[in-house]
């Protein structure tokens, strides 16, 4: 294998630790500790609420990875995820976002590395494999921290993440 395809590899492998090993658990900790009305409590209409961005991850998980590089059907409806006004229970919630997860890391480890630079079109933009794996991971990233302060807002506590 080339050093080129062993750092692609070695990526896609990280992307996969990332979300279902180091992020997928951080929201557990966070859903844990809130109640199905702190889920879908939002401090004002333009704000998202943890069971609004939790729809939206899977949306984005789904249809970057699983339909952008494993070639499955694109299902999502965007604005649905956000127009959502719950209460779906926990539990439903969960089951979405980890299905999802476990979809893309499925997709993940069958993906051909040699393709990582190809083109394609995902959600009307054009990138790479690598383009759109990268974005997975870091928009998960982003989200996680906004579910993390709405948790650290509600419930006042130390999620001790990094217990240094």
């Amino acid at each position: 294998m080339s050093d080129t395809l062993s750092i692609a590899k070695a990526f896609v492998n990280c992307a996969c630790s990332k979300l279902l090993e180091e992020y997928f658990p951080k929201i557990l900790q966070c859903l844990d500790t809130l109640s199905d009305d702190d889920i879908w409590w939002r401090p004002n209409r333009e704000s998202n609420s943890v069971g609004n961005l939790l729809l939206h991850l899977a949306g984005n998980v789904r249809q970057w990875i699983v339909h952008g590089l494993g070639g499955e059907t694109d299902i999502r409806d965007r604005p649905a995820e956000f127009r959502e006004p719950g209460p779906i229970p926990k539990p439903q919630l969960l089951a979405q976002l980890e299905d999802a997860l476990n979809d893309a890391v499925r997709v993940l480890k069958q993906f051909d590395v040699s393709q990582i630079e190809a083109p394609r079109k995902i959600q009307g933009f054009d990138v790479t494999g690598l383009t759109a794996l990268f974005h997975v991971v870091e928009h998960f990233s982003y989200h996680l921290g906004q579910i993390a302060y709405i948790t650290k807002t509600r419930k006042a506590v130390d999620l001790k993440f990094y217990d240094l």
